[in-house]
């Protein structure tokens, strides 16, 4: 007989507190290669085996062990690359590892979507900040993917794929020609341009602008659009497609994928972000009334420049890719990130020679209404690019990290196992002694 969980649930908690056991979470790290094709990654099957794959770069990696790639674009693309001394020249295809020269692909982040509704996963590649957006069809494992234009102008360094006008379709969100927006393809024929949608006056945002993110600020259940200057509500009504209204407010100098979640539990959505792609600290901006009827924000930095600026210790820079996911099924939702590696090269931004790190930020509501983000480190050699992925890769139901960038593909498979609170303990981070 199956018992109640609420049965189930009382006689845990009366056994002796040296029985209890708790979730230790732990990561194992596959290397799919050490070349660098991308910034990013992501997941689909491909291939309609029932396993998920990997796409990063030009090539799609079949699961389950990812041993197997296949070439889905031609694998000659042309690297943007910065020498040391500041000359830039190009590049055709992988020439063995960077050297004293810093690459920049063409293929700065990747989604996986049915595009054109056949039943088959598509791919969407967002290249170098400025250039096009292309989407590759899937052959249905009948040869070569044919290549068509979403956009041809995608600015931002964090341009993301999802559904921001509520319609259950994604859209490419992004700044295009000195606009905020989005595109979206024709339901009656995918394959010509997308139809671009701008939400903004041309304000000339340039290409290399950072920090973007979609999320309800007011809580009016329609999508806004965040970016490093403030947020931009989404009308009542898209007839016409009007201009929406800009709240300005400094969301830092410009980080990466921006999020707006309720971090506190007091109902009102509040802002995740990085402070800085290329610098330091990463931070949840407070949604609290202005007093004038409107929203405000105030700023909880907790990770910076120093370890002393960070509970526990941690610190790393360049903090150019986020993901928002619940990774130990708590029902609250948790930070990942870590630094990129090489972002401008071997002597560019703060501290390029420290490790590639990648962590998760747990979030813990404390019963004074505070809230904490303890950091568990997944890895030091790996890093993120301007993407990094949380999906279920291997369909056990524990949320897995993918990234690609310049070391190479890689793959974090999440592991629990119940111990006893004694090394469930020990296994902690541990705030420091000067820490409130």
């Amino acid at each position: 007989m199956k018992l109640p969980s609420l049965v189930l649930l009382a006689a845990a908690s009366a056994l002796p507190a040296a029985a209890q056991t708790k979730p230790l979470h732990s990561f194992t790290k596959s290397v799919l290669t050490q070349e660098f094709w991308a910034e990013g990654a992501h997941v689909g099957d491909f291939n309609k085996d029932g396993k998920k794959d990997i796409v990063a770069g030009p090539f799609w990696y079949e699961g389950p062990d990812f041993k197997q790639r296949h070439e889905f674009y031609a694998a000659t693309q042309t690297f943007k690359v910065k020498a040391v001394d500041g000359s830039e020249k190009a590049v055709a295809g992988f020439e063995g590892g960077l050297g004293k020269n810093n690459a920049y692909s063409n293929n700065f982040l990747s989604y996986v979507h049915d595009v054109n509704a056949d039943g088959w996963d598509d791919v969407v590649v967002m290249g170098f900040p400025g250039e096009q957006t292309w989407w590759y069809e899937n052959p249905k494992n009948q040869g070569a993917w044919p290549r068509h234009m979403a956009l041809d102008v995608t600015d931002n360094e964090s341009p993301t794929f999802l559904d921001i006008t509520g319609d259950g379709k994604p859209e490419v969100v992004c700044s295009s020609k000195g606009a905020y927006g989005w595109s979206e393809p024709d339901p009656s024929d995918p394959t010509k341009p997308w139809n671009w949608r701008a939400i903004s006056p041309n304000k000339n945002y340039h290409k290399y602008t950072h920090g973007l993110g979609v999320g309800d600020v007011n809580g009016d259940g329609r999508m806004d659009l965040l970016e490093k200057d403030g947020w931009w509500e989404q009308p009542a009504s898209p007839a016409g497609y009007p201009l929406w209204k800009h709240h300005p407010f400094a969301f830092g100098t410009g980080g990466a994928q921006m999020f707006a979640y309720d971090v506190d539990g007091d109902g009102r959505n509040d802002v995740i972000t990085s402070l800085a792609a290329h610098g330091y600290g990463l931070t949840w901006f407070r949604n609290v009334d202005d007093g004038k009827g409107g929203i405000g924000f105030e700023e909880n930095t907790f990770m910076n420049k120093e370890p002393g600026e960070n509970r526990y210790g941690v610190k790393f820079s360049q903090l150019h890719a986020i993901d928002l996911q619940d990774m130990d099924g708590d029902g609250l939702k948790d930070i990942v990130t870590g630094k990129r590696f090489w972002a401008h090269g071997p002597t560019g931004d703060p501290e390029p020679g420290a490790p590639a790190v990648l962590y998760w930020f747990r979030l813990v509501r404390n019963a004074d209404k505070s809230v904490d983000f303890v950091p568990y480190r997944i890895d030091d050699d790996s890093g993120v690019g301007t993407q990094v992925l949380v999906a279920d890769v291997n369909g056990d139901r524990l949320l897995d990290v993918v990234v690609g960038n310049k070391k190479g593909v890689f793959v974090h498979v999440h592991q629990v196992r119940q111990v006893g609170a004694d090394e469930w303990a020990a296994a902690q981070p541990k705030p420091l002694a000067s820490a409130k």
